[in-house]
């Protein structure tokens, strides 16, 4: 499957972004009225290469502004590597009106603490999900799962963590629709 615009990434991104967007195709086409949480970014741009309409959010902190959701209007809903940064996710994906969703998250890892960075509040990881947590979050809140997928995550530097992520699954991606919707 052809992913446009993604050549022009290095390595490491051309194998998360291509994975996610060859996701994406597989389980909605486009055209598509797509919301993105999140600010506009490179994968957003990506999407809009490939023939998604593309909205994204702008920078509402949903712990607290959840509810802000209902006043976006789209086909299907993408959050990539959102949920985790959350206090409460359960809040949004409840929240959320559309009746697709795409979504992949960091998964726990066994040899690695959460990721942190103490000088900025946005950039920690509050959640870690093992799948069968973020499956549970998912029925909870009314969606049903119809395919995933798990895929490692190689990175730039050397030592054993980063050889055990070249075969530890490292993310975990989701196409879900509302359960009462997919019946």
């Amino acid at each position: 499957m052809e992913i446009i615009g993604i050549n022009e990434l290095d390595y490491f991104l051309k194998k998360r972004y291509g994975d996610t967007l060859r996701f994406l195709k597989k389980n909605v086409a486009p055209p598509c009225k797509v919301l993105d949480l999140g600010t506009t970014n490179k994968l957003s741009e990506l999407m809009t290469l490939n023939g998604y309409t593309v909205s994204n959010t702008q920078g509402e902190d949903f712990d607290t502004e959840y509810q802000k959701i209902k006043e976006y209007d789209a086909d299907l809903t993408t959050s990539f590597e959102v949920f985790e940064h959350l206090l409460a996710p359960y809040n949004i994906l409840k929240e959320i009106k559309t009746p697709k969703l795409v979504a992949s998250i960091p998964l726990k890892m066994w040899f690695a603490e959460a990721y942190w960075n103490e000088a900025d509040e946005r950039d920690r990881h509050f959640h870690e999900f093992e799948k069968k947590q973020f499956d549970w979050l998912l029925e909870k809140t009314g969606w049903k799962v119809l395919d995933s997928a798990l895929w490692t995550a190689p990175v730039r530097v050397f030592g054993i963590r980063p050889i055990l992520r070249m075969f530890v699954p490292r993310y975990y991606i989701v196409y879900c629709e509302r359960a009462e919707l997919s019946k």
